[in-house]
């Protein structure tokens, strides 16, 4: 299947995606290999094959849920160079305006 630049900027249109007409050129090309090669794979017979969910085979890898001693306010505020009322202090992350 290929894609047409037309169906490319409907994507992009969809996304808010900005494309140049060089970039609607260049990713037309792109996805039409990229669905191609769905494509093939969706040829590929696989009747009798177990569906892969885990490759590794590892059951249960977390760690058990176990309370431990954790850092006091003051033990976990000992290094920072800028707190206030038993805060870190930072930068600000969002401007007013």
């Amino acid at each position: 299947m290929s894609l047409t630049k037309e169906q490319v900027k409907y994507v992009a249109k969809l996304a808010n995606l900005p494309l140049s007409e060089d970039e609607e050129e260049t990713f037309a090309k792109q996805l039409s290999k990229i669905i191609e090669y769905i494509d093939q794979l969706n040829k590929v017979d696989t009747k009798g094959i177990a569906p892969t969910y885990n490759i590794s085979m590892n059951k249960n890898i977390t760690r058990e849920d176990i309370p431990s001693k954790s850092l006091t306010q003051e033990e976990a505020l000992s290094n920072s160079s800028n707190k206030k009322d038993g805060f870190f202090v930072t930068k600000g992350v969002f401007n007013e305006g």
